[in-house]
């Protein structure tokens, strides 16, 4: 007989104090929103020999949840064209619960705009992946994101950065 219970994860010490335990952990990560759309379908299919100029775009969001708690949305839109022809167009907001321990109020905003969505977006990437292919397109393997960049670009953040 086998035992199929699931082992129970290990807790912190009784006397962990907040700098003892993870600055960033995601309670849990989900699919928010989902649309795939394929406008010339079946024709486009016909189409397809020859590579599709693909644009996309990258967004955070972020929504306070409670004290040092917080949804974090990587929103990622993906078109595929064939000259001015449509191929597809996906749109993912791609979400996690975060919590955040012992992180310097002045650090908060960068760790949910940087670092939260970097943990995000392997998994966000795969949905984008595996639902162009489900589709019957070639799979959308999305290139990395500079967070950081992105991050200094927003001009309120611009300024933090200088002083």
């Amino acid at each position: 007989m086998t035992d199929t219970s699931a082992p129970t994860p290990p807790s912190a010490p009784a006397d962990a104090t907040p700098s003892d335990t993870a600055p960033v952990t995601i309670a849990v990560q989900y699919i928010k929103d989902l649309s795939f759309e394929s406008p010339r379908a079946p024709h486009a299919f016909a189409e397809l020999n020859r590579a599709p100029q693909i644009e996309v775009s990258v967004g955070v969001k972020v929504e306070a949840l409670g004290e040092r708690h917080y949804e974090v949305i990587l929103h990622i839109e993906a078109t595929a064209k064939l000259g001015d022809t449509p191929l597809f167009l996906v749109e993912l907001d791609y979400g996690g619960a975060v919590a955040l321990a012992g992180v310097p109020q002045e650090s908060i905003n960068a760790v949910l705009m940087i670092e939260c969505p970097r943990l995000l977006f392997p998994f966000a990437r795969a949905v984008i992946d595996n639902v162009t292919r489900d589709a019957g397109m070639p799979p959308l393997m999305i290139n990395p994101v500079d967070f950081v960049s992105m991050y200094r670009a927003q001009p309120e953040n611009a300024a933090k950065a200088a002083n």
